[in-house]
């Protein structure tokens, strides 16, 4: 590999809630590194990914969705947003397309694109996922409007689940990037530590098994993250966490009739755990109690907000 040819740096997927910047991070990687529910709202924090070929290295900053916030949860991942804007070299400001008569939101489309994408004076991409579902000439259309409004560097179409020309799309970061060496070497995909995604799994599965406001109410802390015999590979591991919740009705819900609520979701947990660490995992959740939690920035950022 000559280094000339080589582009490195780093490149942050914006957009609203389930616009899909986790699905297509994981695409990119073909490796599920971020949890993604049909939930909204589901990426709290900034996931690091890192993307590799043979003339390029693109270490994507996975962020929250951009949202009205009501509350101190909400704004702590804004500012995740914000930070990870700062950072980047290049910005794809990811806008998804749907069935129907209005294929896309243009009011948000241009929110994202006035208050948050132009403002950090980065260059920037504006990808349309989820065009599989609308029809090439609407399409077309649609690249068309969005390059005469706001002039970015391209509009590709791309189909972040079924991996539609998402390759364009990384053709498109690799000029961007300043950098003509790699910063990370090429069997890493991420700088996130084994308990934080542990815990992001956990997450998943709330987010998957419960209902109404549940997830939303909900943190996963890893209290304890370790390896209980060191001298025999073949022993468990142990990861004991605690899911946070603000009120006692919701614990109860977490926990169901007789644990069996709480052991489902350890079950799916564990399995999952297990297949990211590729060993065998001891885990154990404890349902918390905080009130208010997500009102509270002390609690917020002893949480990693």
């Amino acid at each position: 590999m000559q280094l000339s040819s080589f582009s490195c740096g780093h490149a942050a997927f914006v957009g609203a809630p389930n616009a899909g910047k986790s699905t297509l991070l994981n695409r990119l990687l073909d490796h599920k590194l971020s949890i993604v529910t049909p939930k909204p709202q589901t990426t709290r924090k900034k996931i690091t990914g890192i993307y590799h070929d043979d003339r390029s290295q693109i270490v994507i900053l996975d962020t929250p969705g951009i949202m009205d916030p009501k509350q101190a949860l909400h704004e702590s991942m804004l500012e995740i947003t914000r930070q990870s804007l700062r950072e980047a070299d290049v910005i794809v400001a990811l806008i998804p397309l749907a069935k129907g008569d209005e294929p896309f939101d243009r009011k948000f489309a241009e929110e994202l694109i006035s208050k948050w994408v132009k403002p950090a004076g980065k260059p920037f991409i504006i990808a349309l996922n989820k065009s599989d579902l609308v029809s090439g000439s609407i399409v077309a259309d649609i690249q068309n409007e969005l390059v005469d409004a706001y002039r970015p560097l391209a509009v590709p179409a791309l189909s972040a689940l079924s991996g539609d020309n998402v390759q364009e799309l990384v053709e498109l970061i690799r000029p961007t990037l300043p950098l003509d060496e790699p910063l990370y070497p090429d069997d890493i995909l991420s700088i996130e530590p084994e308990r934080f995604f542990a815990s992001e799994i956990v997450r998943e599965k709330i987010f998957i098994l419960y209902g109404r406001e549940i997830p939303y109410s909900t943190e996963v802390v890893i209290d304890e993250f370790k390896e209980q015999h060191e001298n025999d590979p073949r022993k468990k591991e142990l990861i004991r966490c605690s899911i946070i919740v603000e009120r006692n009705s919701q614990k109860q819900i977490i926990v169901g009739a007789k644990g069996a609520a709480l052991k489902k979701l350890g079950q799916a947990a564990r399995l999952d755990i297990e297949n990211m660490l590729g060993r065998p995992v001891y885990l154990e959740i404890f349902v918390k109690v905080r009130p208010d939690w997500r009102k509270k920035k002390n609690l917020l950022k002893s949480y990693g907000y």
